[in-house]
């Protein structure tokens, strides 16, 4: 029987691979015996990774696999994976899986090195490890576009496309690797297809009833280069199935019931 602790619990991703891990186990999966959350503020594990201390030890007692999706824009990444390799050697732990990002090594944006050096840690840890790349996810695109549509023209980088991909499908794929044998570097996983940004920018428009005009703006700095030239793509690897049309329709219905 496995004890899995799923670090980033209650966010978007981590809350998800949690419910997916433990109805597995309520269904009779032998794997899975408990799951446990760890985040700043979930009890009875309220831990802050970037800190470390007694209560990541008393979180990582008994447990046999963590699925690592605790990040952070931020910072503190790499200091967060390196205290919890640390304790993790020190509980036992049979495997280590971690979600990265696609791109994370052709794009020099900040965040993204800062996830390449944790795989770095992770890959050098001792412990048995999996590491899986993903794709944006449909609701980052979604923030940043209602985040460019508040004003009367959306402002997109010139020459940008982007593969969104379900979170849901992402869980899925972590919840299996996590259920398995240490795997190393596992294939991408992208999302359904490769879109332009005014593509994708007209999705949203059309989904929210709004209407805007659209401006492509070309930018400058070696991140941008690396996004225009497609590095966060994985176009070989487009296994996800839910569109951003779909997600849309099913995201912006929500809202309008909670509304």
């Amino acid at each position: 029987m496995t004890t899995i602790l799923v670090t980033g619990g209650t966010g978007p991703l981590g809350r998800l691979v949690t419910e997916r891990l433990r109805a597995y186990g309520k269904r009779g999966g032998e794997q899975v015996e408990e799951v446990r959350v760890l985040s700043r503020r979930s009890q009875p594990y309220a831990v802050d990774l970037r800190e470390g201390g007694p209560g990541l030890d008393e979180a990582l007692a008994g447990v046999d696999t963590v699925v690592h999706c605790a990040s952070t824009p931020r910072g503190g990444d790499e200091q967060a994976a390196r205290n919890l390799v640390a304790a993790a050697r020190r509980a036992g732990v049979r495997h280590l899986v971690y979600i990265s990002i696609v791109g994370v090594d052709r794009v020099p944006l900040r965040y993204y090195r800062a996830k390449l050096a944790v795989e770095r840690i992770v890959e050098e840890s001792g412990l048995g490890w999996t590491i899986l790349r993903a794709t944006q996810f449909h609701d980052l695109v979604l923030q940043v576009l209602e985040g460019t549509a508040k004003l009367p023209v959306m402002l997109l980088p010139a020459g940008v496309s982007d593969q969104p991909v379900e979170v849901s499908e992402v869980a899925d794929r972590l919840c299996e690797l996590a259920l398995g044998a240490p795997a190393g570097r596992v294939p991408d996983l992208g999302g359904p297809a490769v879109r332009t940004l005014p593509e994708l920018a007209r999705a949203y428009l059309r989904a929210s009833g709004r209407r805007r005009a659209l401006l492509n703006v070309p930018l400058a700095g070696k991140a941008y280069r690396g996004f225009r030239q497609g590095g966060h793509l994985t176009p070989g690897r487009a296994e996800g199935r839910v569109t951003f049309e779909e997600f849309l329709a099913t995201r912006l219905t929500s809202r309008g019931r909670e509304a």
